[in-house]
């Protein structure tokens, strides 16, 4: 029986409640026992006789304290849960599917919890289990018991991909299932479900909304065009878009970033980033920030690399090198472009992405050239005398030219003209020129005139004031050509010696493909993965992949990627290609949210809470107080202060939540001494850790390893009082169980593969510890903790943390305040530079507020963090001050040891001042810091 959100297990005790006003009536005709009272006068009353004698009743009050006390026994036996779920228990087989892909990689703890709940449900009802990914490889749903897939569940991760519906295999029989959906409408989720509704009941759970996606990113000119997208619609909301990549240094660092704005239940919205061409060939990866997802990553690859462009035009005296055409357009290509010297017989071969030509007439080589451009080339053309002359294009149609023209071109501003110089006329929003501003100062005295045509509007991409073309392009082939109708340098106009040239050749530059990007010209390629991306958009090193086939690049460039070529950057001889989980044929529909046949339930469910023993507890509570108030009634006890405070202490401690611990001062206030068998009092050790700020480690039993732990604890102390005005002690190693652990902000516990598993009073003091705002770094030292167990260390970390109330956990995510409590950091490096790094997970519903550029992930200090870097032998130095032990090598390895410390010191000021970073007070500075 369900009563609003309390239900009952066993709900005909409840029948007993009727015996309540029986019980009243009953206790309110029975009268309190009398006071008895010993007088000697009394003997004089003996005989006497009253007439008129009333019986007195039980107060009120003390009726209805009664009565709550046995109305709390019936109703506590009837087994009250707090919130329980709908369909909780059942038998015959639990199959739970997930489709695990990069839309469940934000909030995977959330879906790994929900799991978690059903298989303990489960397991309580003796059902057996499947738990199946989707994104594995092809596999047979195999039932077994709950305990053993609540084992192997840290095991089960997201894969940055698509699942695979087809290849799922259903056994035969009938069986419950339960679906963790990433609300997606992949290909064959129709079928899928159909197949699992033939099989038994399907209950689904999903997520309240869908990550956002990133489209490929469009160079327009000086600006990148990428789309977001998100599937599910919403309120108007905007997201930020991230371009990072190396600064001259080499560090990694956000180039530039934009703001897509959704308007309310739209699906897109783009955002444009102003990056010149020499911020844009430094880009390694877009991305949606504050989304932890790999389809919210667009990788860069030579689609926007900086291009290869051809100069030719006729040469100049070294005094006239300023009246060379070629000079100009060196000066205005070079910024952006790698030129590329040498004739045109000579630089055809070498497949640049753009040739230019000044002031040419007959083109030789034509063959080749127009070859070349069908093939994807840019030819691009400026005119000039030599043009003009050669009566080229007049009256025929030239390959090379994107329009007829008229014999002879034509003057303005001398004698024999047509009148003033002309201006140019703001080129079309719709262009390739859209958003350039038009100089005032820019004018034409000369050009070549196209002969009028149907076609000649469509071809010219910018004019002048009185509508006669200035440059016009048309596609050959697969690539195009582009004519300046003006010279390349100021003979004609003075449009080459403003920035407006410039800007213009920058246009065409970043057009011009060369027609070795995208799928084209993989066939017998072979590609080998340099960079490979997990489910949460974080790039890893492939390390020592094998190469794949260049078709099978192209491939997943069209369809997709999958578990065989999953997304990444893949690098062949002569170029780089991206696979990544949006492509430009995904982009163009766009992820699309599934409709159910009926409304999935929700991912996150509240946790039943039961009530009966509470309610137990509270009625012995209403009878004991019962008890005082009778004996008060009575007579027999006289409400003093202390009295009062004597009889409920018990009550008292009874009731707390972990019973209470006290220590006794000796009178005058001296030290407490201890008697046999009660804990030792402190020692001055202790209470000078407790006066002063104090690092500690858990001592392994290992020296050596003891040796590294202490070490690295005082060379971060050392840096905390070198840097900050936090003063550490020296460090103290600790015993879990055997000493007190309150005093230490911070426990560093280095990992060994033979480290003992922590006994009942142990676990018992770490509980405590962590309850009471601790922390407990553990350091696997093997820098490939993945949560799994895959090394004997991360196994050990497994039997350790078996017993501790450890929090659900995920990996650090970027807007945590552990990368900016004091340092702004991006990586998390010790003696290795492994980048998975575990805390406490987010909240679910976790979201950026207004205003706010990082999220409130949790209020406190997260109790666990989890790590394989090996962050003590970084921080190790001698009593002399100097490192103990070799990080790197070089430079490079002195700079991973100082962004080790750096990590450290944020990790001992989160300790010690928790989320205050959150603060929208610091946000301007923050984001100052975070620009520069």
């Amino acid at each position: 029986m369900t009563l609003g959100p309390v239900a009952f297990l066993a709900p005909f005790l409840l029948l007993a409640l009727v015996v309540l006003p029986i019980l009243w009536l009953v206790l309110r005709a029975v009268p309190p026992a009398p006071v008895r009272r010993r007088f000697p006068g009394v003997a004089l009353l003996l005989g006497l006789q009253d007439e008129e004698a009333a019986a007195d009743r039980t107060p009120w009050w003390l009726l209805l304290l009664r009565t709550l006390a046995l109305g709390a026994v019936i109703v506590g036996l009837a087994g009250p849960v707090l919130n329980p779920r709908e369909g909780a228990g059942g038998t015959g087989p639990l199959l739970i599917v997930a489709d695990a892909s990069w839309g469940s990689a934000p909030d995977w703890a959330a879906r790994q919890a929900r799991v978690e709940a059903a298989l303990e449900e489960a397991a309580r009802d003796g059902r057996p289990v499947s738990v199946a990914a989707l994104t594995a490889p092809p596999v047979e749903a195999r039932f077994s018991p709950a305990e053993g897939a609540l084992a192997a569940l840290p095991g089960l991760e997201p894969a940055p991909f698509a699942p695979d519906y087809a290849a799922f295999a259903i056994p035969e029989g009938t069986a419950g299932t339960l679906w963790i959906s990433d609300g997606l409408d992949h290909p064959g989720r129709a079928e899928l479900l159909a197949r699992l509704e033939a099989f038994g009941p399907v209950e689904v759970a999903e997520a309240a909304g869908i990550p956002p996606s990133l489209g490929p990113p469009r160079p327009e000119g000086g600006e990148v065009a990428l789309e977001v997208h998100r599937p599910s619609g919403g309120p108007a909301q905007v997201a930020r878009v991230i371009a990072r990549g190396p600064d001259p240094a080499g560090a990694v660092r956000v180039l530039a970033q934009g703001e897509a704005a959704f308007e309310a239940g739209a699906t897109r919205a783009e955002a444009l980033l102003e990056m010149p061409s020499e911020l844009l060939a430094r880009v390694q990866r877009f991305e949606v920030g504050g989304v932890r997802s790999a389809g919210a990553v667009q990788l860069a690859d030579d689609g926007l690399r900086r291009r290869e462009i051809a100069v030719l035009g006729p040469g100049a005296d070294e005094a006239l090198v300023l009246l060379s055409p070629s000079h100009y357009l060196r000066e205005a290509l070079a910024p952006v472009a790698d030129l590329i010297e040498g004739d045109l017989g000579a630089v055809i071969p070498a497949n640049p992405d753009a040739i230019v030509l000044a002031d040419a007439g007959r083109v030789p080589e034509a063959a080749a050239l127009e070859a070349w451009v069908r093939g994807g080339g840019t030819l691009i053309r400026f005119a000039g005398p030599r043009m003009a002359a050669s009566e080229v294009g007049v009256g025929e149609d030239d390959p090379l030219l994107p329009v007829r023209l008229r014999a002879g071109g034509r003057t303005v501003g001398g004698a024999m003209s047509w009148g003033e110089p002309k201006a140019l006329r703001p080129f079309d929003p719709e262009g390739p020129f859209a958003g350039l501003d038009v100089p005032e100062e820019v004018r034409v005295s000369a050009q070549v005139v196209a002969e009028p045509g149907p076609d000649l509007a469509e071809r010219t991409i910018a004019a002048l004031e009185d509508g006669t073309p200035l440059v016009t392009a048309a596609p050959l082939g697969e690539g195009r050509v582009v004519l300046f109708h003006v010279t390349a340098n100021a003979e004609w106009s003075g449009l080459p010696l403003s920035g407006l040239f410039v800007r213009m050749l920058d246009r065409l530059a970043l057009g011009a493909g060369g027609g070795r990007e995208g799928a084209g010209g993989l066939e017998g390629t072979v590609l080998v993965p340099e960079v490979l991306l997990d489910a949460y958009g974080a790039a890893r090193d492939a390390g020592e992949r094998a190469g794949v086939a260049g078709e099978a690049v192209a491939e997943a460039l069209a369809s997709g990627p999958g578990a065989a070529l999953p997304p990444g950057l893949y690098a062949g001889e002569d170029r780089a290609v991206a696979v990544n989980v949006i492509g430009t044929e995904a982009a163009e529909a766009g992820p699309a949210a599934f409709e159910w046949p009926r409304a999935p339930g929700p991912l996150v469910v509240d946790e039943e809470m039961p009530l009966g023993g509470w309610l137990l507890v509270a009625a012995l509570a209403l009878l004991a107080l019962d008890a005082l108030l009778s004996m008060w009634l009575a007579g027999r006890l006289r409400l003093r202060r202390g009295a009062v405070a004597a009889a409920l202490l018990p009550l008292a401690l009874a009731l707390a939540p972990g019973g209470a611990d006290a220590q006794d001062a000796a009178p005058g206030g001296g030290p407490a001494t201890a008697t046999p068998g009660e804990e030792a009092p402190f020692d001055a050790e202790d209470i000078q850790a407790a006066s002063d700020v104090t690092l500690a480690y858990v001592v392994t039993g290992d020296p050596a390893v003891d040796e590294i732990s202490e070490a690295g604890l005082l060379g971060l102390s050392r840096t905390l009082a070198a840097r900050t005005s936090v003063e550490p002690r020296r460090p103290a190693g600790v015993v879990p169980g055997e000493d007190e652990l309150g005093f230490y902000p911070l426990l560093y516990w280095p990992v060994t593969a033979d480290q003992p598993t922590p006994g009942a009073t142990a676990t018992e003091a770490l509980n405590r510890y962590l309850r009471g705002g601790g922390m407990i770094v553990f350091d696997t030292r093997d820098a490939g903790f993945r949560g799994g167990g895959t090394t004997a260390e991360g196994r050990a970390l497994q039997r350790i943390a078996a017993g501790l109330d450890v929090p659900p956990l995920e990996r650090l995510p970027e807007d945590h305040v552990l990368g900016r409590a004091f340092y702004l950091l991006q990586d998390y490096p010790g003696r290795f530079n492994g980048r998975d790094v575990w805390v406490e997970a987010a909240p679910p519903g976790a979201e950026r507020i207004e205003g706010m550029p990082f999220r409130n992930l949790n209020d406190n200090v997260t109790p666990v963090l989890i790590g394989g870097n090996d962050w003590a032998a970084a921080w190790a130095v001698t009593d002399a001050g100097r490192p103990m032990l070799q990080v790197g090598r070089g430079p490079a390895g002195e700079r991973q040891r100082e962004i080790a410390l750096r990590f450290g010191v944020n990790l001992v000021m989160h300790v010690l001042s928790g989320n205050y970073k959150s603060d929208q007070v610091h946000v301007p500075a923050l984001l100052d810091r975070l620009g520069n």
